[in-house]
């Protein structure tokens, strides 16, 4: 069976890219998600050219797997977090 990969490209508010890392890193989520059962990897990317760009690059061995990362408690934590600072999200899977 062939992972599951998520590209999620994130567009902060002007300016806040570095305050929506600062606090997904305090919050402790990723610790979490990467311990979640099937997560492979869990990486953020920082745009060089554009300072409110981000990429998230998820892995995940199954879709089963990924579908149940979208229910844990520590999911909707981060979706404070990105209602306060995430402007745009856009998803791929591959």
């Amino acid at each position: 069976m062939r992972n599951i990969v998520l590209l999620v490209r994130y567009t902060t508010q002007s300016g806040m890219r570095g305050k929506f890392v600062e606090a997904v890193m305090a919050s402790g989520i990723l610790d979490q998600i990467r311990k979640e059962k099937g997560c492979v990897s869990y990486n953020y990317y920082e745009d060089v050219e554009d300072p409110d760009k981000l990429l998230l690059v998820e892995e995940w061995e199954s879709e089963e797997d990924q579908q149940k990362h979208l229910q844990m408690p520590h999911m909707e934590m981060l979706k404070q977090i990105k209602e306060k600072y995430v402007f745009d999200t856009v998803v791929t899977k591959r």
